[in-house]
């Protein structure tokens, strides 16, 4: 059975079930991003981050983007979900799956979903610092790579 569209986490979640879902006898081709918490930002080390959501609101964007998506791309399905609560190091903040006929439609539409994603869902980032104290951030603040 495939799936697509955008959900919220509040706990961790198992990507090879999402991944399972995309799977259709059309799709040669399979693309993903997994955004993970880092230990740094800006020149600051970081020793974690709290993710908070308009949920409402998120989960309606997130769903507008994916469906974009299909739209846009040749991709025969896509799937992102966002993390947030508190997160450590190291932990799978974001994960957009997206299977497609060919390679070049799943990465493009893939990099554009989380770049959509970034630009367009309220969700905010609070970073927890090593040497103290704690920022918010909003995804168009950060440094795009």
């Amino acid at each position: 059975m495939t799936v697509s569209g955008f959900a919220l986490a509040s706990v961790p979640f198992d990507i090879a079930p999402l991944r399972a879902a995309l799977l259709h006898d059309a799709a040669g081709a399979y693309a993903s991003f997994e955004g993970w918490v880092r230990d740094h930002n800006e020149g600051r080390a970081v020793r974690g981050l709290y993710y908070e959501a308009y949920a409402a609101l998120a989960e309606r964007e997130g769903a507008a983007i994916v469906a974009e998506a299909l739209a846009r791309f040749d991709i025969v399905a896509a799937h992102c979900v966002h993390r947030t609560g508190e997160l450590a190091i190291g932990d799978l903040a974001v994960w957009v799956g997206v299977s497609a006929g060919h390679r070049g439609p799943a990465f493009e539409a893939c990099r554009w979903i989380i770049d959509a994603i970034k630009a367009r869902v309220p969700i905010w980032k609070r970073e927890r610092y090593v040497e103290g104290g704690e920022g918010w951030l909003h995804p168009l603040q950060e440094k795009r790579e």
